[in-house]
């Protein structure tokens, strides 16, 4: 890590941290990956360490602070013992809920939901990818009308994080259409409203440990205040959090491929071959200078990245170049670990192997690569001329 980039505030608050993972998170992680769930108890003693609800207003039992280093050292800690599953799932609560709840929400929503999150009592997901849809956010077919109490929504999604475990959900869903696209609104949606069934908790390559639901929406009602900001804003909505979520992505990214290459340089130390270490083989030696070296100059950018979005001037091409580079680098230099841990690295109780399949999603997530790509070349394009210039 770069000395510059933290103060002492954030070394204390690693100390924290740290402890909380090697007691209570490091002991766990096989039975979450085969229960398929992060035992919710784990989200309460997080609370009670201060690694969840630091973006939550003091006044609702949070730490109150805009700072994302905060955030950084928490990704950090976990990534160096292998829990990207529980990074993810800690991510959707803080970085997406939290802020569209601090951003958008009303005092009574506020009031409602932030507390129980500060305090790891209730967890939350957002649900926009539909079966069929993916990153389609205008095609989405999840609708909510109006009825004379509320708002009634049906429809389906699929791959929500959190979504088995989860106590509220965002919804996404169509209000209406406009100049023939359809108009989204967002909706804060208790997992207990009759008309709310999930279904199948998904199997997925990785992140195993990390809930994966689809949901289901069927005549679903609920009331006028269940509306997060303004009918018919959600795009809008949506789009002004995805350079906060493809940040954190990105930052989840290299600091995986950090603890990757550490793993590696441990393991090539300490095994031999042909009556040497690994680590002295010139090959070994000239893949881990071009692995350690990428990732250094990866941090280096994201460090300033993370400065803007504090500072409030992150932008959208900035977050969507960081979300690319920094997760394909993520699955480059995962492969390569895994290649020098040799056989042993496809083996389950090596935390390379777990690493090597938890981050191969991480290049489809929050948009894929392509879409990231496209979003940096609309922003060099410019405006489009009009037809009749």
């Amino acid at each position: 890590m770069t000395h510059c980039f933290y103060g002492n505030d954030h070394e204390d608050f690693r100390r924290t941290v740290r402890t909380l993972v090697e007691r209570s998170v490091t002991p766990k992680l096989e039975e979450w990956d085969e229960a398929r769930m992060i035992d919710r108890s784990l989200w309460k003693e997080a609370a009670r360490a201060g690694a969840v609800g630091l973006r939550i207003p003091e006044r609702f039992g949070g730490a109150g602070t805009d700072d994302y280093r905060f955030r950084c050292v928490v990704q950090e800690e976990l990534a160096e013992v292998g829990a990207a599953a529980l990074a993810s799932s800690i991510a959707i609560n803080e970085d997406i809920v939290g802020s569209y709840l601090t951003r958008f929400g009303t005092d009574e929503q506020q009031s409602r939901w932030l507390p129980g999150m500060a305090a790891g009592e209730v967890v939350t997901s957002i649900a926009m990818t539909e079966p069929g849809g993916g990153s389609d956010l205008r095609g989405m077919r999840t609708a909510a009308r109006r009825s004379r109490t509320g708002w009634v929504l049906d429809g389906a999604k699929t791959f929500i994080t959190n979504g088995y475990s989860s106590d509220l959900v965002i919804v996404a869903a169509r209000t209406g259409e406009h100049d023939g696209r359809a108009r989204l609104s967002l909706f804060l949606v208790p997992t207990d409203t009759p008309g709310f069934q999930r279904g199948r908790k998904l199997r997925k390559l990785g992140l195993h440990a990390q809930d994966t639901a689809e949901l289901f929406f069927d005549e679903l009602r609920v009331p006028a205040d269940a509306l997060l900001g303004e009918e018919g804003a959600g795009f809008e909505q949506l789009t002004a959090q995805l350079p906060l979520e493809r940040l954190s992505i990105a930052w989840r990214a290299m600091v995986a491929a950090e603890a990757a290459v550490r793993w590696t340089v441990d393991y090539t130390r300490e095994r031999t071959a042909f009556g040497q270490r690994i680590i002295d083989f010139q090959h070994t030696r000239f893949r881990l200078a071009e692995l350690t070296t990428e990732v250094e100059v990866t941090r280096s950018h994201l460090e300033r990245l993370i400065l803007e979005l504090n500072e409030g001037t992150l932008t959208a091409v900035s977050g969507a170049k960081a979300k690319w580079w920094a997760t394909e680098l993520q699955n480059r230099v995962v492969a390569a670990c895994l290649q020098l841990h040799g056989g042993y690295g496809y083996m389950e109780e090596y935390k390379i192997s777990r690493a090597y399949a938890d981050a191969r999603v991480q290049t489809l997530v929050g948009g894929t690569t392509e879409i990231m790509k496209d979003i940096i070349g609309r922003g060099l394009a410019g405006p489009r001329p009009r037809r009749d210039a």
